[in-house]
Order: C-alpha cells, then sequence, then structure tokens
C-alpha cells in the first residue's frame, strides 16, 4: 500500500518559515521525481517545487531563493524548507511522487495546511 504522509504545515507570520516533511512508503522511492504542491482556494493546484531521483531540482518562480527541496532516499522522505513565508504562499500543500519511466506511477499525498497571515 502507498502511503505519501505530509507534516510540518500550521500558522505562521509573514517572514517566518517552515519546514515540510513527505515520508513515503509502499513506492520505489529512489526511482520518484518528488514534487510539493500547493492549492489556494478558488485556484488551480500548481507546482511548488520538484526533485528528480537524481537529486535536481526546480522551482516555480514565485518562490525561488525562498524555498528549498531536498530528499532523503535513505529515509524515503523528501522536505520543503520555506523561508521568508508571504501570505500568498497559504495553501494546502500536496506531496506527489511520480515515476514515468519503464516504471510508472503517480501517487499523492492528503495534503497539509500552510497558512501565512500578514
Amino acid at each position: 500500500q502507498v502511503q505519501l504522509v505530509e507534516s510540518g504545515g500550521g500558522l505562521v507570520q509573514a517572514g517566518g518559515s517552515l519546514r515540510l516533511s513527505c515520508a513515503a512508503s509502499g513506492l520505489r522511492f529512489r526511482l520518484s521525481t518528488m514534487g510539493w504542491y500547493r492549492q489556494a482556494p478558488g485556484k488551480q493546484r500548481e507546482l511548488v517545487a520538484a526533485i528528480t531521483s537524481g537529486g535536481s531540482p526546480n522551482y516555480a518562480d514565485s518562490v525561488k531563493g525562498r524555498f528549498t527541496i531536498s530528499r532523503d532516499n535513505a529515509e524515503n522522505s523528501v522536505y520543503l524548507q520555506m523561508n521568508s513565508l508571504k501570505p500568498e504562499d497559504t495553501a494546502v500543500y500536496y506531496c506527489n511522487a511520480r515515476a514515468m519511466g519503464v516504471v510508472k506511477f503517480d501517487y499523492w499525498g492528503q495534503g497539509t495546511q500552510v497558512t501565512v497571515s500578514s
């Protein structure tokens, strides 16, 4: 059974920091591109950051320089360090595991709420 369990969300003031974690089980983590997405009320889900199986990150323009994605293959976990948070970062953040090669899968976590107050 595949599970992606996010943690670390919460309420923080603008300018503050949070670190999201996603623990994966039941999948071939080392093959996965791991991503963090977010969805604000009334908006579409959008990619925040992703990191390939080889460790190459990419970021949405809106978070470049403020957020850092990392992964620990030994722990089957991916992290999102969020600094200098802004009210517009408020959203539900979802962890995603995806593989598009010979092995294909696309899994989502249940989401964790991040609220940034002004």
